[in-house]
This record gives C-alpha cells, structure tokens and sequence, in this order.
C-alpha cells in the first residue's frame, strides 16, 4: 500500500514531534558526535524527518537512513528468479557492522505491514529471512551484545493500520493507530522524558527483586502450558534503561513494560502454547504449540503459518533453543489497550514471552567481559535469530524455582505475585 500524504494528516504532529524526542533522548540517548544509522519503512519518513532533526540537535556526526518499500518486497516475490531468493545484501550489512564498530548508533523504525508476504511462496520467504539473518548477523552481534546503545520505536503505517483497524476508513485507522502508539510510548504525557524516568525506575525494582531471588528456573502453567524453563547459569535480569558497553544507557524498546533473563539453552522443558499471534517477516504464525526436551523444540505446529515456522526452526541449531524469557503483567497498559497490534514491539510488552534463537550478552553478570565461549558453557545459546512470541495471559501462573528446589510465587493470572 502506497504512503499518501493526507494520512499524515491524520497524526497529531505534536505528539509526534514528542516522539522523535524520546526516540533520540530517551530510547538512545545520542552523544555529541556520534554517528546513527536509521532504517524504516518508507510510510515513516515523517518520524525519521523528525528523529533526524533532533539528532542533530542532539549532535549527532553523520545520520544515514536505509528505506524500506512494500511494493519493492512484492516485486522481488512477483519477478525475482528462484536463485535469488537465497541471496542477501551482505555489503549493506557489513557496512552496518563497519558503522557500528566506529561507535555509530542503531534506530529501527518499526511498522511494516505485517500480512504483507502471507500470499507468498512459504517456501522463498523461508530462504530469503534465512540469507538475510546470515548476511545480518555481523551487525546484528554489536546490537545482540549490547555493544551500541540502540533503540526501535513506530510510526502508524497505513497497511499496518488497516490491519490492527479493519472496519475503519484508512486516515481513522492510521489515526487511532497513531494514538494508541503515543499512549503505549508515554509521549501523551506533560513531560514524557520523566515519565519515561519514573518507569524506569519501576521496571528496576522488578529486575532487582527477580535478581536478589537467584531462582533457577521458572515454571510457566497456563492452558496449552506447562513449562519448565531453566536459567542460564550467572543470569541476570533487566528491564528499561540499560548501560551499553560503550557507556551509554539508552531504553532500546519504546515502548517497553518487561523485564527479561537469558534462559539455560539446555534446560528447557515442557509444552508451551501462545497467547497472541507472531507477526514474522510478513507472515502471521498463529496458535503455535511446542515441545521442549532438554531445552530444544522436539515438536511444533501452528494453526496458521506452520511452514514457516518449521523452516524458521530450520534456520541453525540454535534456532530451537530459547534465547530469552520475559515477563509481563497481563495489566501492562498495551494489554489494557484491548488492541491487538500484530507488531511485536507491542505485542510482547503485553504479555510475558519467550524468544527462539540468539541470547543476549548483557543478561549475565559481568556480561560485558565475558567471551562468546563462557555465555555458552554458562548456557547462553546461540543463533543468527531472535525471535519473541507471547506465552502470557490472564490464565497463566508462574513460579520461580530455588535451588534447594522450593517455590516462590512470581505470577497469578497473569500479574505480579
């Protein structure tokens, strides 16, 4: 769908100009001199206008934005030979990591269509995300290991509104879209840099708490949902606002309402079902049921998507293995939203979830100085993805388990124990 100037129109661009704001100074907090590296969805060049303004009003060296187009994805579906399907723009990404390297920082503006290739070949979509994760894994690491502080935020894509909005004229649903993304990204507020301050705060007490218990495991039961998840060994929790290992403590979700731990790779087991759609690479998986034994997927399915997801669990080894778990109060206000956002970003922060693939580096203590060797002897996994989907609901109670074996309440029905 094309980006039409009259649905611009449709977004407050107050709330909007708010947003870039926290984009820059809260999500990144951009130093002076520092290079970015932004990409988006072409429908968002209002936001990235905007973002580019405050970041070099912030300082920045040098902004540089990578577009993305629908109807270029779809032509490269509708004329592309076999062949190219498992190819990928490896220099981009090697230019990305180059960037990186230099102490650049990375800005995702989130908001693709998220049914945009479900009429495609199940099969091309598989190999093109598998070519396009190994050519991004060397960018990807700097962001995986909390090397650069880096952020992703959205802007109301019309194809994604009318997605999340159906029964709506396309410039209302761009609107409301619009609205719900400035309320879960707390811009609605007078001063949305301390509200952004004040819960930080909150998601640290959280953090802290889960972090003095030193639980084990966790134990996840729920409808479809009786899993052990094992912690990795020298785990940490986080959640808001973290220090990169260049120094720079920025929020990397706005919105985020979770806090989160690296799982033992090896120590996963049980039946988990989700709670909510996964939107992937423009492929709605829905209903997805898995099995774990001693911490890898043995058996999958899903009621929508299953191809997809098989070829995704396909991808490496570490591809069925656990990367992250995170939890989420069933009250966060995305939950209490009522909507459905198709858009992970938002989806996960209304509900605890899981993530298949890469961990994160920084969730072990003293992560920073730890080799790649050491995050997997401790239990970290490995992998060229990350992919979160929700496993939360208002039905599901978790349990954090102690070494000796005993029981704490974490979670009934969905909320804070």
């Amino acid at each position: 769908m094309t980006f039409l100037p009259e649905f611009e129109i449709a977004v407050d661009p107050v709330r909007l100009e708010k947003l870039a704001e926290v984009a820059v100074n809260v999500g990144l907090q951009l130093e002076k001199d520092q290079d970015l590296v932004m990409t988006a969805p072409l429908a968002a060049l209002p936001l990235v206008r905007l973002i580019t303004k405050h970041a070099y009003m912030a300082g920045a060296g040098i902004v540089t934005t990578i577009y993305a187009d629908e109807e270029t994805t779809l032509a490269r579906y509708a004329h592309a030979p076999d062949e190219n399907f498992d190819k990928a723009s490896g220099w981009l990404y090697d230019g990305m990591a180059k960037a990186f390297e230099g102490g650049a920082a990375r800005l995702a503006i989130a908001g693709d269509n998220p049914m945009l290739l479900a009429s495609q070949d199940p099969a091309k979509v598989a190999r093109a995300n598998k070519a396009n994760s190994i050519a991004y894994k060397p960018a990807l690491e700097h962001i995986s290991n909390f090397d650069i502080n880096w952020n992703i935020c959205s802007y109301p894509n019309p194809s994604w509104a009318k997605l999340v909005f159906p029964d709506l004229p396309i410039a209302e649903a761009v609107g409301r879209l619009a609205e719900a993304i400035f309320a879960a990204s707390r811009v609605n507020e007078a001063d949305p840099v301390a509200a952004w301050a004040a819960h930080n705060g909150e998601l640290r007490k959280r953090s802290s708490w889960l972090n003095g218990e030193r639980f084990s495991a966790l134990h996840f039961t729920g409808p479809g949902t009786d899993l052990t998840v094992g912690l990795a060994d020298g785990h940490e929790w986080h959640g808001g606002a973290s220090m990169a290992k260049n120094g720079i403590t920025c929020n990397p979700n706005i919105p985020t309402e979770e806090v989160f731990t690296t799982p033992h790779a090896l120590k996963v087991d049980g039946r988990v079902s989700s709670t909510k759609p996964l939107s992937h690479q423009g492929t709605l998986i829905d209903n997805i049921q898995v099995r774990f034994e001693g911490g890898r997927i043995v058996e999958a399915k899903a009621s929508k998507g299953e191809e997809v997801l098989l070829k995704v669990l396909d991808t490496d080894e570490g591809a069925r293995r656990l990367g992250e778990v995170a939890l989420v109060p069933h009250s966060s206000p995305i939950s209490a939203s009522g909507i459905l956002f198709y858009n992970t970003l938002f989806d996960e922060n209304a509900s605890c979830h899981i993530a298949l693939g890469q961990c994160y580096s920084k969730c072990f203590l003293e992560g920073a100085s730890l080799s790649q060797d050491q995050i997997k002897a401790q239990g970290g996994n490995s992998s060229l993805i990350h992919i979160d989907w929700m496993i939360g609901s208002d039905k599901v109670d978790i349990d954090g388990i102690r070494a000796d074996g005993s029981t704490v309440p974490v979670m009934r029905k969905g909320e804070w124990a």
